[in-house]
């Protein structure tokens, strides 16, 4: 195996936050560092590169600026992605690799392309690379009115093809809870107390990763390249609503801007058609959410529940396992010692748990009136089967196709 592993950070951020002059400050003040940068555009004329090429100085022996245009790093372009590093990497020549992502890609894709052998091309860059720092760059003028735009990438044309359909805000809380470096970008144009504000609530979301303000993009290159930050494992479960629901003596804490999150935890099942209503009046003031609902009609399997703004999906996530065979269930309970701790005589495993990350949020309110969603101990005695399910049909026919 080789030793002398080639580095490599990769620039994650929406669209028109700051990462290509980020990435040309860092080029302008790297030190001697002999850098190949790869750039990945969307558009057929590549701008960014074109900028890069301008702005960085780069010299034409050391270094070498890489184009990837109409495509998707973490989707279309994963195996050009592949090559191009692999070929960067065993020419020698250089002592790091930048990687700017399109501004609509999500940043685990390209994580797991530098963390797993790619079977299909018999490439693993994990021999040859070692994935140092994933960077975000948030646009802190921007981000609140592209947080609750409820636009997706195609109303905006900015998506990756006419399939996608993921909405702005979903992207930018992908981008925001896997990263190992947070960089708000656009400070000057933001008083410094939303900015606080605004730190606070991306700290909630994201309590692992550090933080550095910026303006105009100028940022110490060393807070980016060699921090030895990067960890899969650890990237991957450092999103705050996961540290929450990590957390079981929670103490809910509330800083000077409001900000504050707390775990939502009941052994009932939800009334759909009254948690739809309750849904379809979202309080303004939960910015995130994140967890597990138990909904009566659907007894049997679990549903993954995300809110990020105005966006919420709801969607099966797996059987519960009382819902299992009994040979089955008993693998999983001697299996997992917790889950057999947890474990309730009449429902099992099932229950509604959810995190909840907000500003000005009224706890002893949206309890209260989540509680209301719940069955009541007469609907308990019911047919659960029979009451009004308004949740999308898509819901039911993915469950069927998890059968």
């Amino acid at each position: 195996m080789n030793q002398n592993k080639i580095p490599v950070s990769v620039l994650s951020g929406y669209l028109g936050a700051g990462k290509t002059t980020i990435l040309n400050h860092v080029l302008n003040n790297r030190d001697g560092l002999k850098v190949a940068v790869i750039v990945n555009d969307l558009s057929e004329v590549n701008i960014d590169a074109d900028l890069i090429r301008d702005g960085a100085g780069l010299s034409r022996t050391n270094e070498k600026l890489v184009e990837m245009s109409n495509g998707c790093i973490c989707c279309t372009l994963r195996e050009d992605l592949l090559k191009e590093v692999e070929k960067l990497a065993l020419e020698g020549r250089f002592d790091y690799i930048l990687i700017e992502s399109t501004g609509i890609g999500e940043p685990v894709p390209v994580a797991q392309t530098f963390t797993y052998i790619d079977e299909e091309h018999g490439i693993d860059l994990s021999q040859i690379c070692r994935l140092d720092t994933m960077v975000t760059v948030v646009d802190a003028y921007r981000f609140w009115n592209d947080f609750s735009s409820g636009e997706t990438l195609l109303d905006r044309n900015q998506a990756a093809g006419s399939d996608d359909i993921r909405e702005v805000v979903d992207l930018l809380i992908d981008q925001i809870e896997f990263c190992d470096v947070l960089i708000l970008n656009k400070c000057d144009m933001v008083e410094t107390d939303e900015l606080d504000e605004l730190e606070g609530v991306l700290r909630k979301l994201q309590p692992r990763a550090k933080f550095i303000r910026s303006e105009r993009g100028k940022v110490d290159p060393a807070a980016i390249l060699n921090t030895g930050l990067f960890n899969f494992d650890e990237a991957s479960t450092s999103a705050g609503w996961i540290k929450e629901l990590e957390n079981p003596v929670h103490t809910p804490e509330t800083d000077e801007y409001g900000i504050s999150s707390f775990v939502y935890e009941r052994v009932k099942p939800f009334h759909p058609e009254r948690l739809m209503k309750w849904m379809e009046d979202w309080p303004v003031d939960i910015v995130r959410a994140k967890g597990t609902m138990w909904l009566a009609t659907r007894n049997d399997m679990g549903q993954s529940f995300s809110q990020a703004g105005p966006s919420i999906q709801l969607g099966p996530a797996g059987y519960w396992v009382a819902a299992l065979p009994e040979d089955e269930r008993k693998f999983y309970l001697q299996d997992e010692p917790e889950l057999a701790r947890a474990w309730d005589a009449v429902y099992g495993d099932r229950i509604n748990k959810v995190v909840l990350i907000g500003i000005d949020m009224n706890r002893n309110e949206i309890e209260s009136t989540l509680d209301q969603c719940l069955l009541t101990d007469d609907e308990m005695r019911m047919d659960w089967s029979r009451f009004a399910d308004p949740f999308p049909k898509a819901i039911a026919e993915l469950a069927e196709q998890l059968q």
